[in-house]
Order: structure tokens, then sequence, then C-alpha cells
């Protein structure tokens, strides 16, 4: 007899586990089948975001950081250290720890709230049924009321630039370089190829970035956008946009690699030592459906869904980057949370007006809601202020007055229509603004709020006062009545 559960999820990402877990809370019989595996054959929870992409990467940017410091900052602090020395393996094996832990912590929470995790292959059937191929084991087929399609996404692959797994790699092979590239080159300036191209430009490496649209990060908040690429540019990080790939050829089997491009009407090559592609990521959508499941895919291979995210098929549900939507990891995560209890017979829905994205760079870029250009388009009434972070005194003592906080409201309720950061602890600072906009607070709310001082949050008190032209500490253009 088969065996049978109230949910199944397929899929054991950030959006997956966080679901069953869910799920299981609610009261329901739960399983999630995952088929990561690990560079040494062992299989492993967590998806791409724990074992090969947010946690691992942002470790990699922490270590990084640290020790660009060290050699570049410390002796303005009065610090004096010497030679400073990069050990990479250490860095990699704390890289390493890190990871695994968090993931046998998710091994350890499907024990504690009683989810059968099932490492191998999981499959929607036509039949409703699940396929599910264990590692090593006899394939069987599940039964389940409800099924979950949570198999995230993968790199998008570049026919120019084929991966090779050592001179031409994908986002992970860049985060396990066993030493650091002369000269390092990346397709694709987006958050990806920024993160990476940081972490190595800071442990040694001469970074290109090669990004085929002619603006830098279009979908960020323009102001926000050229201010984040001034900085970039004095890091040393080499940005050529409006540059298409059309061949990298690798010579031999490590390399270097050269790569042509065009630009304008001209092309031109560069020589690297390793090469990645980041130009973005696909759905993982046709590994986990059969033929006749009746689950509709668009264009680009996302399963359709409506805004709680039911697919066309009935009692089948897909969730996190397989849906459309920002590809994050946090958003997939709410969905999940959100049908595990639609499941459970609860009310729930996802705000995706007030989903934040961050650039885990130096400075840091993150924002909420929507950017000036967009409301200009679509002709909403605004009013901006801004405050930055050169008059903010804990950015001072931190060495990191850079960037500015932004608020857009409407010009007519006040409300609080986006929130837009550059500089030190964006991802932190951009917060309050999820939150104040989730209340639908006015940009009055947080100026009337009090913010602790010195703190690095005084630049968004300053800069919602900034929005009616009141801001304290910094000299503004007095607002036309």
């Amino acid at each position: 007899m088969a065996r049978s559960f109230d949910v199944i999820f397929i899929g054991a990402g950030p959006a997956g586990y966080v679901g069953a877990i869910r799920a299981a809370q609610n009261g329901l019989k739960v399983a999630c089948i995952d088929s990561w595996k690990n560079r040494d054959g062992t299989n492993a929870f967590g998806g791409t975001c724990l074992n090969a992409g947010c946690i691992p990467s942002k470790a990699l940017l922490e270590s990084s950081e640290l020790y660009h410091r060290a050699r570049e900052e410390f002796a303005v602090h009065g610090i004096r250290v010497g030679e400073v020395g990069l050990d990479l393996a250490a860095l990699q094996a704390r890289k390493a720890k890190i990871v695994t832990g968090l993931t046998a912590g998710i091994k350890a929470l499907f024990q504690a709230n009683g989810v059968t995790g099932l490492p191998g292959r999981g499959r929607l059937l036509a039949s409703g049924k699940v396929a599910y191929s264990p590692e090593g084991g006899t394939s069987e087929e599940l039964e389940a009321r409800e099924v979950v399609l949570a198999s995230g996404s993968e790199p998008i692959p570049l026919s120019a630039a084929p991966f090779d797994g050592v001179a031409i790699v994908d986002s992970w092979g860049a985060l396990d370089f066993e030493a650091v590239p002369k000269r390092l080159g990346v397709i694709g300036a987006g958050v990806i190829g920024l993160e990476l191209g940081s972490v190595w430009r800071r442990l040694g490496s001469e970074v290109v970035l090669l990004e085929a649209l002619p603006e830098f990060l279009p979908a960020v908040d323009t102001q926000v956008a050229k201010e984040a690429l001034r900085h970039f540019a004095r890091q040393g990080l080499d940005i050529r946009l409006g540059s298409l790939v059309t061949e990298a050829k690798v010579s031999g089997k490590k390399g270097p690699v050269l790569v042509r491009y065009r630009k304008g009407t001209g092309e031109e090559t560069l020589e690297v030592d390793r090469l990645v592609v980041a130009v973005g990521r696909r759905p993982r959508s046709r590994d986990v459906l059969a033929e006749g499941t009746e689950v509709r895919l668009d264009a680009r291979g996302f399963v359709e869904v409506d805004d709680r995210c039911r697919t066309s098929r009935a009692h089948v549900w897909a969730i996190g980057d397989l849906v459309r939507g920002p590809m994050l990891a946090h958003k997939g995560s709410e969905e999940g949370v959100m049908v595990a209890d639609l499941i459970a017979g609860r009310n729930a829905e996802v705000n995706y007006a007030t989903i934040p994205s961050v650039i885990y760079t130096a400075p840091e870029v993150a924002w909420v809601g929507k950017t000036e250009q967009a409301l200009q388009k679509e002709g909403t009434p605004f009013k901006a202020g801004s405050f930055p972070f050169s008059a903010n005194g804990r950015a001072k003592a931190l060495e990191a007055a850079q960037g500015f906080v932004k608020i857009l409201a409407h010009r007519e309720t006040d409300e609080i229509l986006g929130v837009h950061i550059v500089g030190p602890a964006a991802s932190e600072l951009v917060a309050e603004a999820v939150l104040a906009m989730e209340f639908q607070a006015s940009a009055e709310d947080i100026a009337l709020t009090v913010h602790a001082h010195p703190t690095l949050s005084e630049a968004t008190h300053e800069a919602a006062l900034a929005v009616d032209g009141r801001s304290l500490h910094a000299i503004q253009k007095k607002k036309a009545d």
C-alpha cells in the first residue's frame, strides 16, 4: 500500500522546508522531498540558498570585507596589525562549516516538527500522486491530499560561454575557488554578479563585469543605482555596460579564458583566469512535472498560479522561484507559510508590495516599494526626501559614511510608497521601511517616531523629515508650498 500524506512538498529550499514545517505545525502529516547533492555526493536540505547561494555567499562577503578593512581601513582607526595575510582554505572552511550547520539544522527542525524528510527526486504524476525516487533505494508512488511544488531555480546557461566547471563556472563554482584568480571576469552585473565580484575583488582579483544592458541595475531607483555605481568603481570593480558577450574560449583545461564581446558597434576582447556566468536564474519546473499533470507553465517555464499560489490543477500549489515575482528566499518562505495555512483552512496572504530586496555589497543596497521612475511613469503624485550618511554620526564612527536613505511618499496622503537605501547596514535598515509600509504608515509617522542616537536608523528618520523639507541635520532646499 502506498504511503500517504496530507501534504507533500517537492523541494526543500527556503520555500519548501519552511512551508513543510508550518504545515506540520498546523497538524498535517507532511513529507518534503529534495534532490540537492553536495560536491561530495551527500544529500542536504536547504536548496540553493543554504548550500550554494545566500548563506555561503554572505559568509564569503563578510570574510572578504574584514580582510579588506584590515588591509585598507584599520590604520584610519589607529590600529596597526602589520602585514595582513590571507588563508583562503581557512576562509572556505569557515563558510562550509556555517553551511553544514544550517542544513543540519533543517533536518533537526523536520524531526522536531514531525516532517518526513525524503532525500531524492520527486515528480508530480498525471494521477496526482508523487513519484519518489530515493537515493540508493526503490522508487515508489506517494499519495497526498495536496501537493506543493517548490523545486526552485537554477543558473541560466549562456551558449556563448558554456560552463565547464573549472575555467567557466556558475555562481556555485564562483564560491568554491581554491585560489584567488589574478583576473576574474563576470558576465552579468546584477545582484549575483556584483556580490561575487565584490568578494574576489576584496581578496585581490582584478574584476571585470560585462553587462549587456546599457543601464546599471535598471530595477533599482536611478539615484541609488548611480550612487552605488560610483562607489563600486572606486573599489576597483570594472563594470562595462552595454557589453554583449559573443564568445568565450578556454585555453587548455584550466584557462585562461578569452572573452569576445560587442560594445556599441565594435568588438572587444578580454582575457581572464576565471569566468563567472551570472546572467540570471530560471525555474526548475520541467523536472517536477510528468506528462498530463495539467499544470500550466508560461513561456519562460514559470508555473502559472493565482495570488494564493494555486496552480491550474486542483490541490496542486507552487511557490518560491518556481512562480512569478522576485526570486528571493524570503518571498518563497512567506509563500510557503501562506500555502500551508490555506491548506489547513486558515486565512493567509502575502503582501507582494512590501517584499524587500537587498544587494549585500559594501555599501549595501536595499529597497522596498516603488522607485521614483516607476511612480513618474504611472503618473502617481509623490514627494521625495533623502538624507546622506555623510551627515550621520554613527556612519562616520563606523568609517562608512557613504550613500543615503531616500523615502518616496504620496503627495496628497503622505503614505510611504517606496524606500531606497544605499549605505551601511542597508539590509537591516530596510526592515523599518517594510514594517511601516505594511501598516500603511505615512512619512510623518516615521518623522514623529523617536530613533536612538547615535544610530544609522537616524538617517531614515531624517529622510522622513526631509520629505516635507524639515530635515534637522542636513541643509535642504526649501520645499515649495
